[in-house]
């Protein structure tokens, strides 16, 4: 393999001097072909410079996330003929978070089906095989076939394990291109399909306000607690004058109760927010009276996870605060 000779100290970008295309995305094949290989590829995503769009398709860090790109990099490695579904046709229409939580930041696995009986993709890349699914579910873009949006939807809140279909209802509700009630009635009329079941029982409870995957999960833990208050996503407070809006949000909680629960990742709440979150909740605790727990990963998944303790405890908590403020 070549010497990344290409390679500038100090430079943020890679220029004309990198021998794959800087304005479309490359296959893996084609940088080995130029004499890049795996562990030079790591190199260079590790460094910044370049970024895994999906399964064995790359493009250099400037190039610009779009659908156009997108596409792009899905002709490299889907067959004529074949069907984008499940999480790589929700990546294609634009939800970023359509893997299980936890995992949110990583690239999905490709999911290509045939519509012939007996055609079946023949690579170790991708989730594949043969799925019966009428015209009406299929659209093209720009070339590509993929499910539309709802049909794409649906399959994700019924195969998916429980928390990442919530999460996946969520993400894909938030894009827009379908209503609440849309969502509904395509799941009740999937009738005869795998696990329609767990789709029907999660669609309801969908909401496109919520923002990432562990807050959705989040909602469904307190949800699963069906004698709690029932929460609402992303719900705002009023803040000091100097803040943009007027408003800061909390991502789970009860107005009338005044108790809310945050979810704080590695990912969205590190140390460059930590102080800027702790001003936040404690003007929401001392100025707005609310009662705000904060959880983590290990308060929501695992064998050990305590969300519906703290849940509990917290309602006790703002019902008793609630009450003081009243006497008082």
């Amino acid at each position: 393999m070549m010497a990344l000779s290409f390679l500038r100290a100090g430079e943020p970008l890679l220029d004309d001097r990198f021998p794959l295309p800087l304005d479309e995305p490359f296959t893996r094949a084609a940088a080995q072909a130029h004499g890049i290989g795996s562990n030079d590829l790591t190199r260079l995503i590790r460094l910044g410079l370049v970024r895994r769009l999906i399964e064995n398709v790359y493009a250099v860090a400037q190039l610009v996330d779009s659908l156009e790109v997108r596409v792009a990099a899905l002709r490299l490695v889907v067959p004529p003929g074949a069907v984008v579904t499940d999480r790589t046709a929700g990546w294609l229409h634009g939800a970023q978070n359509v893997l299980a939580p936890g995992d949110h930041m990583a690239v999905p696995r490709l999911s290509i089906f045939h519509r012939t009986r007996g055609c079946r993709l023949r690579t170790d890349l991708t989730a594949s095989g043969q799925r019966m699914m009428p015209d009406e579910h299929i659209m093209d873009v720009r070339g590509i076939l993929v499910t539309t949006p709802l049909r794409t939807t649906c399959d994700l809140g019924r195969l998916l394990h429980r928390d990442a279909a919530f999460a996946a209802l969520d993400s894909m509700l938030r894009l827009g291109l379908f209503a609440h009630e849309e969502l509904l009635e395509w799941s009740a009329g999937f009738r005869g399909y795998r696990h329609v079941r767990q789709l029907r029982t999660l669609a309801p409870l969908a909401d496109a306000r919520a923002e990432s995957p562990p807050e959705s999960v989040l909602r469904l833990r307190w949800l699963d607690c069906a004698d709690l208050p029932r929460p609402e996503p992303q719900r705002p407070v009023p803040a000091p004058a100097s803040v943009p809006g007027g408003r800061y949000w909390l991502d789970v909680g009860v107005d009338d109760l005044r108790f809310a629960v945050e979810y704080d990742g590695v990912d969205f709440h590190g140390h460059n927010r930590q102080e800027h979150d702790e001003t936040r909740r404690d003007w929401i605790r001392n100025q707005e009276h609310w009662v705000v727990e904060v959880v983590r990963k290990e308060n929501l998944f695992g064998a050990h996870q305590d969300i519906e303790q703290i849940l509990r405890s917290g309602v006790r908590s703002a019902r008793a605060w609630l009450h003081s403020i009243v006497i008082i």
